[in-house]
């Protein structure tokens, strides 16, 4: 594991290359998949996810954001949340199902094309296929969604089952789609 030191004076300090290193230079060593640790010297605090939070924001500062406002805001709102948890895992699985797919989508273009495609070439094939690609992911969401829903309902009617013994407890409200049941 490669160890950079942050310093008071808010430099960077990569101890394998014994020098002094920029935010962009931690963001090539994320491109290149070289795995690293940020430390505050002062605080002995690992503050990895701290650095990388800031070359987020510059590159969403700069050029085309990745996230709309609206996506930060609803991000944001899950912290402190019960769900705060699922939600940073759902994200996590998420990222890894869309590198999955382009990984996919990189090894099948090196099998039609006799080799792996160049950036130029790639960029040419993502304009053509983006709509494909976006209505991919559309219908993955809308089968996470669907799943999602599916296991909320099934922890509902368990809660619902295991809770019904206890004389104390109120009986839960049915579900809209209970049969027989009337709406909340």
């Amino acid at each position: 594991m490669r160890l950079i030191k942050k310093y008071p004076n808010r430099r960077l300090y990569d101890t394998q290359a014994s020098a002094y290193i920029t935010l962009s230079d931690v963001k090539q060593l994320v491109l290149d998949h070289e795995p690293f640790q940020v430390v505050d010297t002062k605080t002995e605090e690992d503050i990895t996810r701290a650095i990388l939070l800031q070359i987020i924001l510059e590159e969403e500062s700069g050029g085309v954001p990745m996230f709309s406002a609206d996506v930060l805001a609803q991000i944001i709102r899950f912290y402190g949340h019960a769900m705060q948890g699922v939600m940073g895992t759902f994200l996590e699985q998420n990222v890894q199902a869309f590198i999955d797919i382009q990984e996919r989508m990189a090894e099948q273009s090196k099998g039609l094309y006799g080799q792996q495609l160049g950036p130029e070439a790639w960029a040419q094939f993502m304009r053509v296929q983006t709509p494909v690609l976006q209505n991919m992911m559309s219908n993955y969401i809308d089968q996470s969604k669907a799943v999602f829903v599916q296991m909320q309902d099934q922890m509902h009617d368990q809660a619902r089952n295991m809770f019904s013994a206890f004389p104390f407890m109120a009986p839960m409200a049915p579900r809209n789609d209970d049969k027989g049941g009337e709406d909340k």
